[in-house]
């Protein structure tokens, strides 16, 4: 088995494996109405209790959501005790823009940013253009955050399959490299349903000498049809024995949620099994699923959470 972080699962006197609590994170987007704005603060007060590691924020494609994300950030550190960790991307801003983004996030307290190079702007599978005065790639992104604030610390993205634009494994592995040599301390992964994927990956990196955490990235499907079409355009695989599951549940709202909640729960126990310990979760802005993989894992709500 490959080396992790810290092992979830420790020996303990009698011989047995003694399990300890995982750590959590939590991915959310800004709203774009009123309802969805009361929407996220129910999934916010819901999941806040958990104690994750930290809670991130979304940024649209070529800056879309700029304003909400910082909007959606800044409330965070205002109303709860989580610390929130602000997507940003180099897509459609200059250097100068992106650096006064930078600023305007370490000034009202943000000391966490995931960093990303960020989808192209006319879409997933659109040839991808820098802006001619940006940052060029997502490693000159982070060693700008770095340069600008040594003190925030930056995450990126990791693809267990690829990314969807790399020539091979060890061009994207490359890439992983040059961010983690310009400050990266943490990748969060792309979605992924067959948990070998991550292992090899795993094995591939560390093989490099990377050894920052390699976070995996889990999603719920609350709604499969939906989220398969979006995933497999980032170049995520769904097995068929994974679709197999949700055959014949388009209109049944109500098993498909148990259905997901089981298979996410499934994969990630097998994950902590096997020695993982951290775990990202693509909320797509609600709880109840990811609540309850959370207490499956044995994670429990701290009353004394302050949440808005």
């Amino acid at each position: 088995m490959t080396d992790l972080t810290t092992p979830a699962y420790n020996d303990g006197q009698d011989g047995h494996l003694a399990t300890k609590r995982p750590a959590i994170s939590f991915e959310f987007f800004p709203p774009k109405t009123e309802d969805m704005e009361r929407n996220l603060w129910e999934t916010i007060n819901r999941l806040a209790p958990l104690d994750p590691k930290f809670v991130s924020v979304t940024y649209g494609a070529g800056g879309s959501t700029r304003e909400r994300t910082h909007a959606t950030i800044s409330r965070i550190l205002r109303e709860t005790a989580l610390l929130p960790a602000a997507h940003l991307t180099c897509v459609g801003a200059s250097r100068g823009e992106i650096d006064e983004i930078v600023d305007r996030y370490h000034e009202v307290g943000v000391r966490h940013i995931v960093g990303l190079r960020g989808d192209p702007a006319g879409g997933i599978g659109t040839p991808y253009s820098a802006h001619p005065d940006g940052y060029q790639s997502s490693d000159a992104l982070v060693a700008g955050i770095k340069k600008r604030h040594a003190d925030i610390e930056v995450s990126v993205s990791a693809y267990p399959e690829k990314h969807p634009e790399a020539r091979d494994f060890d061009a994207d592995i490359d890439t992983l490299k040059a961010k983690v040599d310009a400050g990266a301390t943490r990748a969060i992964t792309q979605v992924f349903f067959d948990n070998d994927l991550y292992f090899r990956y795993l094995d591939r990196v560390r093989a490099r000498g990377i050894n920052i955490p390699i976070v995996p990235g889990i999603m719920p499907m609350h709604n499969f049809k939906q989220a398969r079409a979006f995933v497999t355009r980032a170049g995520t695989t769904v097995p068929d024995w994974f679709a197999a599951k949700f055959e014949g549940l388009d209109d049944d709202a109500e098993t498909r949620k148990l259905v997901a909640a089981t298979v996410a729960a499934g994969q990630v126990q097998k994950l902590a099994k096997n020695g993982v310990d951290t775990f990202h979760f693509y909320t797509m802005n609600r709880a109840d699923l990811v609540f309850a993989i959370s207490h499956l894992l044995g994670i429990r709500a701290k009353s004394a959470q302050k949440a808005a």
